[in-house]
């Protein structure tokens, strides 16, 4: 009923240093007629990453940048800065990315006033251990899924009692709603966000406590599909439209051969954007082609980035953790097909 194009692939990894082993996951923007896309750069043998840059010129990769623009310097990303998203807000581009130091994934944030110079902010992501942030879920108003409690179990049993709230996908709203900042964020399994005024609030552990206690207000999506019936994340940025916010999101499934991961879309109230207008109840695109079934990771399709040019929305994705591809559809006809689906799967 939707028409997706493949655009086939857009980036490969190159004979750079910082890049020679992979390269996907992009943050993308237009800006001036000129499409800026930043993503993740893995490089070989230490497989560490760094966020690199490239220009698109009708999906072609031109002006690619011979150093990564982001790249560990601190203790927190010593093995890697990650997975770029960008949003313009204000006369500001905010890049949000996920810091990894071999064990904690968390997410910090950049900015720039020029695509060119981007400025280190802090890590923005609740530094709380699995154990104390699910003693606070699970005081939630509204109940929280067993799942909850389930991921804390599972990741705490295989990285042990010390390691933090693993948070990634993490991204900011282009607009500010109710005169607040917006930003999504995922508690395994579902994707939730939090309001805040300044992005100082983000740094204390006491706003962030303050939120997990209410974890089940603030959700936007849990799993509820087959194709996301391990969890989901926040994949690109939200679009604006008149009906609601487009969120192109990911979904992994369980399946017998390993997970797999799809791409989902679901549209959202502008105003209240945890109540969901509407949502695909089958995957927006799945792993087809052998360059997104075969790879460092099998079976990924990653979105996380999109440029919309007229009705043509072009998503930007990872493919198989390896490469960087595009599909395009029409936003009429997806938009159409969102409001038609007025209930979850379950």
């Amino acid at each position: 009923m939707i028409k997706i194009k493949s655009e086939g692939i857009i980036l490969e990894s190159s004979e750079k240093g910082f890049d020679n082993q992979a390269v996907l996951n992009p943050a993308c923007i237009e800006s001036g007629g000129t499409v800026h896309m930043f993503y993740r750069a893995v490089r070989s043998p230490d497989m560490v990453s760094s966020i690199g840059y490239c220009q698109l010129e009708a999906n072609k990769a031109v002006n690619r940048s011979e150093k990564p623009i982001l790249f560990p310097e601190q203790d927190y990303e010593k093995m890697g800065v990650e997975d770029p998203r960008i949003t313009f807000l204000d006369g500001i581009y905010y890049l949000l990315y996920t810091v990894y130091d071999g064990k904690n994934a968390l997410f910090a944030y950049a900015t720039s006033t020029d695509l060119v110079h981007f400025t280190k902010q802090d890590v923005i992501s609740p530094r709380i251990s699995y154990r104390e942030a699910a003693r606070l879920f699970g005081h939630s108003k509204i109940k929280m899924r067993e799942k909850y409690f389930l991921f804390d179990a599972y990741i705490r049993d295989r990285q042990g009692e010390d390691i933090l709230l693993w948070e990634k996908d993490a991204f900011l709203f282009p607009k500010k709603i109710n005169g607040q900042f917006a930003l999504i964020h995922r508690v395994l399994p579902g994707i939730q966000i939090i309001f805040f005024d300044d992005f100082k609030d983000l740094t204390r552990k006491d706003f962030w406590k303050r939120h997990l206690q209410n974890l089940g207000e603030h959700l936007v999506i849990d799993p509820e599909c087959g194709f996301e019936s391990r969890n989901v994340g926040g994949g690109c940025p939200p679009i604006e439209t008149e009906d609601g916010w487009l969120l192109i999101y990911h979904g992994v499934e369980d399946a017998l051969q390993g997970k797999i991961y799809h791409a989902g879309a679901a549209l959202i109230d502008l105003k209240r954007p945890t109540q969901v207008i509407g949502r695909l109840k089958t995957p927006l695109f799945s792993p087809t082609e052998p360059w997104e079934k075969q790879g460092d990771v099998n079976n990924v399709v990653f979105p996380t980035g999109t440029v919309l040019k007229n009705d043509r929305l072009f998503i930007y994705y990872g493919a198989a953790d390896k490469r960087i591809a595009a599909k395009s559809l029409s936003l009429k006809k997806l938009l159409k097909e969102l409001k038609k689906v007025k209930k979850p799967c379950l």
